[in-house]
């Protein structure tokens, strides 16, 4: 019995996937709150993006 116990403890094969479910949480949680937040990203990526469509078809200004 304590030879199975011992075994149990050392085993870390599910701990891998938990973590990469709690960081896989996290990154999403962050990822929300700056696509949605009133940090001025979703503005700046939409200059980005007007400028290169501006640049793509020609247009100045």
């Amino acid at each position: 019995m304590k030879k199975h116990i011992s075994r149990f403890l050392r085993d870390e094969e599910g701990a891998t996937a938990i973590e990469y479910g709690i960081i896989a949480g996290l990154m999403a949680i962050i990822l929300v709150a700056v696509f949605t937040g009133d940090n001025g990203v979703q503005d700046t990526l939409d200059a980005i993006f007007l400028k290169v469509r501006n640049a793509a078809t020609g247009v100045t200004g």
